[in-house]
Protein backbone atom coordinates (compact mmCIF):
# COMPACT_ATOMS: atom_id res chain seq x y z
CA UNK A 1 0.00 0.00 0.00
CA UNK A 2 2.86 2.35 0.89
CA UNK A 3 4.53 1.72 -2.48
CA UNK A 4 1.23 2.30 -4.27
CA UNK A 5 0.69 5.63 -2.49
CA UNK A 6 4.24 6.68 -3.33
CA UNK A 7 3.67 5.79 -6.99
CA UNK A 8 0.41 7.75 -7.07
CA UNK A 9 2.13 10.74 -5.47
CA UNK A 10 4.92 10.68 -8.06
CA UNK A 11 2.47 10.40 -10.96
CA UNK A 12 0.41 13.23 -9.51
CA UNK A 13 3.50 15.38 -9.09
CA UNK A 14 4.61 14.78 -12.66
CA UNK A 15 1.15 15.50 -13.99
CA UNK A 16 1.15 18.78 -12.08
CA UNK A 17 4.57 19.79 -13.40
CA UNK A 18 3.09 21.36 -16.53
CA UNK A 19 0.10 21.19 -18.82
CA UNK A 20 -0.21 21.95 -22.49
CA UNK A 21 -2.98 23.41 -24.63
CA UNK A 22 -3.19 24.09 -28.35
CA UNK A 23 -4.33 27.48 -29.58
CA UNK A 24 -4.63 28.78 -33.12
CA UNK A 25 -2.51 31.86 -33.77
CA UNK A 26 -2.31 31.37 -37.54
CA UNK A 27 -4.02 34.64 -38.46
CA UNK A 28 -1.14 36.65 -37.02
CA UNK A 29 1.28 34.90 -39.38
CA UNK A 30 -1.07 35.04 -42.37
CA UNK A 31 -1.39 38.79 -41.87
CA UNK A 32 2.35 38.98 -42.64
CA UNK A 33 2.19 36.35 -45.44
CA UNK A 34 4.45 34.08 -43.41
CA UNK A 35 4.35 30.57 -42.04
CA UNK A 36 5.31 30.04 -38.44
CA UNK A 37 4.20 29.33 -34.91
CA UNK A 38 4.01 30.85 -31.46
CA UNK A 39 4.70 29.13 -28.14
CA UNK A 40 4.15 30.36 -24.60
CA UNK A 41 4.88 29.15 -21.08
CA UNK A 42 2.78 30.61 -18.26
CA UNK A 43 5.02 30.44 -15.19
CA UNK A 44 2.27 30.64 -12.57
CA UNK A 45 -0.06 28.15 -14.25
CA UNK A 46 2.84 25.90 -15.32
CA UNK A 47 1.12 25.71 -18.69
CA UNK A 48 2.38 25.66 -22.26
CA UNK A 49 0.27 27.19 -25.01
CA UNK A 50 1.35 25.94 -28.44
CA UNK A 51 0.09 26.63 -31.93
CA UNK A 52 1.62 23.48 -33.44
CA UNK A 53 2.60 20.42 -31.40
CA UNK A 54 4.98 19.07 -34.05
CA UNK A 55 6.80 22.39 -34.47
CA UNK A 56 7.04 22.71 -30.68
CA UNK A 57 9.54 19.83 -30.64
CA UNK A 58 11.22 20.48 -34.01
CA UNK A 59 14.86 21.54 -33.74
CA UNK A 60 16.34 24.21 -36.00
CA UNK A 61 19.32 26.50 -35.79
CA UNK A 62 19.08 28.97 -32.88
CA UNK A 63 20.85 31.62 -34.98
CA UNK A 64 21.39 34.78 -32.93
CA UNK A 65 19.14 33.66 -30.09
CA UNK A 66 22.31 31.77 -29.11
CA UNK A 67 23.70 35.15 -28.08
CA UNK A 68 21.87 34.64 -24.78
CA UNK A 69 23.85 31.53 -23.69
CA UNK A 70 26.92 32.83 -25.53
CA UNK A 71 26.90 35.97 -23.37
CA UNK A 72 26.49 33.91 -20.21
CA UNK A 73 29.38 31.61 -21.14
CA UNK A 74 31.68 34.47 -22.18
CA UNK A 75 31.16 36.32 -18.90
CA UNK A 76 31.44 33.22 -16.74
CA UNK A 77 34.68 32.08 -18.37
CA UNK A 78 36.11 35.59 -18.08
CA UNK A 79 36.90 36.01 -21.78
CA UNK A 80 35.19 39.37 -21.48
CA UNK A 81 35.16 41.33 -18.25
CA UNK A 82 31.68 42.86 -18.32
CA UNK A 83 29.08 44.43 -20.61
CA UNK A 84 31.24 47.55 -21.09
CA UNK A 85 34.54 46.02 -22.20
CA UNK A 86 35.22 47.01 -25.80
CA UNK A 87 36.52 44.75 -28.56
CA UNK A 88 38.04 46.71 -31.44
CA UNK A 89 36.61 46.31 -34.93
CA UNK A 90 39.29 44.98 -37.29
CA UNK A 91 38.22 47.15 -40.22
CA UNK A 92 36.61 44.37 -42.25
CA UNK A 93 33.42 45.68 -43.86
CA UNK A 94 30.18 43.87 -43.00
CA UNK A 95 26.74 43.89 -44.60
CA UNK A 96 25.18 45.79 -41.70
CA UNK A 97 26.74 49.23 -41.32
CA UNK A 98 26.14 49.24 -37.57
CA UNK A 99 28.58 46.32 -37.24
CA UNK A 100 31.43 48.37 -38.70
CA UNK A 101 32.58 49.84 -35.41
CA UNK A 102 34.08 48.94 -32.06
CA UNK A 103 31.60 47.14 -29.80
CA UNK A 104 31.06 46.25 -26.18
CA UNK A 105 28.89 43.33 -25.07
CA UNK A 106 25.71 45.34 -24.51
CA UNK A 107 25.86 46.90 -27.98
CA UNK A 108 26.92 43.67 -29.67
CA UNK A 109 23.85 42.00 -28.14
CA UNK A 110 21.59 44.88 -29.15
CA UNK A 111 22.96 45.03 -32.72
CA UNK A 112 23.31 41.24 -33.03
CA UNK A 113 26.90 41.76 -34.12
CA UNK A 114 28.18 38.47 -35.50
CA UNK A 115 31.92 39.28 -35.63
CA UNK A 116 31.93 40.27 -31.95
CA UNK A 117 30.46 36.95 -30.82
CA UNK A 118 32.75 35.05 -33.18
CA UNK A 119 35.70 36.65 -31.41
CA UNK A 120 34.20 35.62 -28.07
CA UNK A 121 33.84 32.08 -29.45
CA UNK A 122 37.55 31.92 -30.29
CA UNK A 123 38.34 32.96 -26.74
CA UNK A 124 35.84 30.54 -25.17
CA UNK A 125 37.03 27.45 -27.05
CA UNK A 126 35.47 24.07 -27.80
CA UNK A 127 36.08 22.55 -24.37
CA UNK A 128 34.11 25.26 -22.57
CA UNK A 129 31.28 25.17 -25.09
CA UNK A 130 30.91 21.41 -24.76
CA UNK A 131 30.85 21.69 -20.98
CA UNK A 132 28.28 24.48 -20.79
CA UNK A 133 25.98 23.21 -23.53
CA UNK A 134 25.83 19.88 -21.72
CA UNK A 135 25.24 21.32 -18.25
CA UNK A 136 22.66 23.77 -19.64
CA UNK A 137 21.02 21.00 -21.72
CA UNK A 138 20.92 23.42 -24.63
CA UNK A 139 19.55 22.00 -27.87
CA UNK A 140 21.37 19.14 -29.51
CA UNK A 141 24.72 20.39 -28.09
CA UNK A 142 26.38 19.88 -31.50
CA UNK A 143 29.24 22.30 -32.21
CA UNK A 144 30.82 20.18 -34.95
CA UNK A 145 30.24 22.74 -37.73
CA UNK A 146 33.04 24.96 -36.44
CA UNK A 147 33.91 27.09 -33.45
CA UNK A 148 32.73 30.39 -34.95
CA UNK A 149 29.79 29.13 -37.00
CA UNK A 150 28.08 26.22 -35.21
CA UNK A 151 25.08 28.34 -34.14
CA UNK A 152 24.69 30.17 -37.46
CA UNK A 153 22.45 27.82 -39.41
CA UNK A 154 24.89 24.97 -38.91
CA UNK A 155 25.19 22.03 -36.53
CA UNK A 156 23.63 23.43 -33.34
CA UNK A 157 19.84 23.09 -33.24
CA UNK A 158 17.14 23.75 -30.66
CA UNK A 159 13.37 23.37 -30.41
CA UNK A 160 10.92 26.03 -29.22
CA UNK A 161 10.21 23.85 -26.17
CA UNK A 162 13.90 23.77 -25.29
CA UNK A 163 14.17 27.53 -25.85
CA UNK A 164 11.42 28.05 -23.28
CA UNK A 165 12.97 25.58 -20.84
CA UNK A 166 16.31 27.38 -21.09
CA UNK A 167 14.68 30.79 -20.53
CA UNK A 168 12.86 29.52 -17.44
CA UNK A 169 16.17 28.27 -16.01
CA UNK A 170 17.73 31.63 -16.84
CA UNK A 171 14.96 33.47 -15.00
CA UNK A 172 15.21 31.12 -12.02
CA UNK A 173 19.02 31.29 -12.16
CA UNK A 174 19.24 27.51 -12.19
CA UNK A 175 22.06 27.37 -14.71
CA UNK A 176 25.80 26.99 -13.94
CA UNK A 177 26.54 30.73 -13.80
CA UNK A 178 27.23 33.25 -11.05
CA UNK A 179 24.76 35.84 -9.78
CA UNK A 180 26.89 38.53 -11.38
CA UNK A 181 26.74 36.83 -14.77
CA UNK A 182 22.96 36.44 -14.54
CA UNK A 183 22.56 40.10 -13.58
CA UNK A 184 24.60 41.37 -16.52
CA UNK A 185 22.88 39.19 -19.11
CA UNK A 186 19.40 39.93 -17.78
CA UNK A 187 20.24 43.62 -18.03
CA UNK A 188 21.45 43.54 -21.63
CA UNK A 189 18.43 41.43 -22.63
CA UNK A 190 15.95 44.20 -21.74
CA UNK A 191 14.06 45.39 -24.83
CA UNK A 192 11.29 47.30 -23.12
CA UNK A 193 10.65 48.44 -19.57
CA UNK A 194 7.39 49.97 -18.36
CA UNK A 195 5.68 50.33 -14.95
CA UNK A 196 3.60 47.26 -15.87
CA UNK A 197 6.21 44.89 -17.28
CA UNK A 198 9.80 44.24 -18.36
CA UNK A 199 10.41 42.52 -21.70
CA UNK A 200 13.67 40.64 -22.22
CA UNK A 201 14.30 39.03 -25.59
CA UNK A 202 16.53 38.20 -28.56
CA UNK A 203 15.94 37.83 -32.28
CA UNK A 204 17.59 35.31 -34.58
CA UNK A 205 17.78 34.76 -38.35
CA UNK A 206 19.41 31.76 -40.03
CA UNK A 207 19.82 31.05 -43.72
CA UNK A 208 19.07 27.33 -43.94
CA UNK A 209 18.03 26.38 -47.50
CA UNK A 210 15.37 25.89 -48.64
CA UNK A 211 14.01 28.18 -45.92
CA UNK A 212 15.20 31.05 -43.79
CA UNK A 213 14.37 30.74 -40.11
CA UNK A 214 13.43 33.70 -37.95
CA UNK A 215 13.24 33.62 -34.15
CA UNK A 216 12.08 35.92 -31.39
CA UNK A 217 12.43 34.46 -27.90
CA UNK A 218 12.29 35.91 -24.41
CA UNK A 219 10.06 36.58 -21.46
CA UNK A 220 7.73 39.21 -20.06
CA UNK A 221 8.05 39.78 -16.34
CA UNK A 222 5.04 41.31 -14.62
CA UNK A 223 4.31 41.86 -10.94
CA UNK A 224 2.03 38.84 -10.73
CA UNK A 225 3.46 36.43 -13.33
CA UNK A 226 6.13 35.69 -15.93
CA UNK A 227 5.37 34.67 -19.51
CA UNK A 228 8.04 32.98 -21.61
CA UNK A 229 7.63 33.02 -25.40
CA UNK A 230 9.22 31.65 -28.55
CA UNK A 231 8.13 32.67 -32.05
CA UNK A 232 9.59 30.97 -35.11
CA UNK A 233 8.83 31.99 -38.68
CA UNK A 234 9.93 30.70 -42.08
CA UNK A 235 10.29 32.05 -45.61
CA UNK A 236 11.78 30.64 -48.83
CA UNK A 237 15.48 31.55 -49.03
CA UNK A 238 15.11 32.99 -52.53
CA UNK A 239 12.16 35.22 -51.61
CA UNK A 240 13.12 38.80 -50.80
CA UNK A 241 11.03 40.03 -47.88
CA UNK A 242 12.24 43.24 -46.19
CA UNK A 243 9.43 42.79 -43.68
CA UNK A 244 10.75 39.38 -42.55
CA UNK A 245 13.04 40.77 -39.84
CA UNK A 246 10.53 43.13 -38.16
CA UNK A 247 7.73 40.56 -38.55
CA UNK A 248 9.29 38.36 -35.84
CA UNK A 249 8.77 41.08 -33.26
CA UNK A 250 5.50 42.44 -34.65
CA UNK A 251 3.79 39.05 -34.70
CA UNK A 252 4.95 38.27 -31.17
CA UNK A 253 3.86 41.66 -29.89
CA UNK A 254 0.41 41.34 -31.49
CA UNK A 255 -0.13 37.89 -29.96
CA UNK A 256 1.08 38.96 -26.51
CA UNK A 257 -1.29 41.95 -26.65
CA UNK A 258 -4.18 39.71 -27.68
CA UNK A 259 -3.47 37.53 -24.63
CA UNK A 260 -3.43 40.56 -22.34
CA UNK A 261 0.25 40.10 -21.48
CA UNK A 262 1.44 43.39 -23.02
Amino acid sequence: MKKLLTFIFIIGFLADTFSQKVQDFSKYFKDKSLEGDFFLYDYKKKQYTVSNETEFLKQTSPASTFKIPNSLIALETGVIKDENEVIKWNGEKHSREVWNADHDLKNAYKNSTVWFYQELARRIGEKNYKQYLNTCNYGNKDISAGLTTFWLGSSLAISPKNQLEFLVKLYEEKLPFSKRTFNIVKKIMIQEETPEYTLRAKTGWANTPPKDIGWYVGYVQKKDNIYFFATRIYKPVEKQMPEFAPARIEITSNILKSLGIL
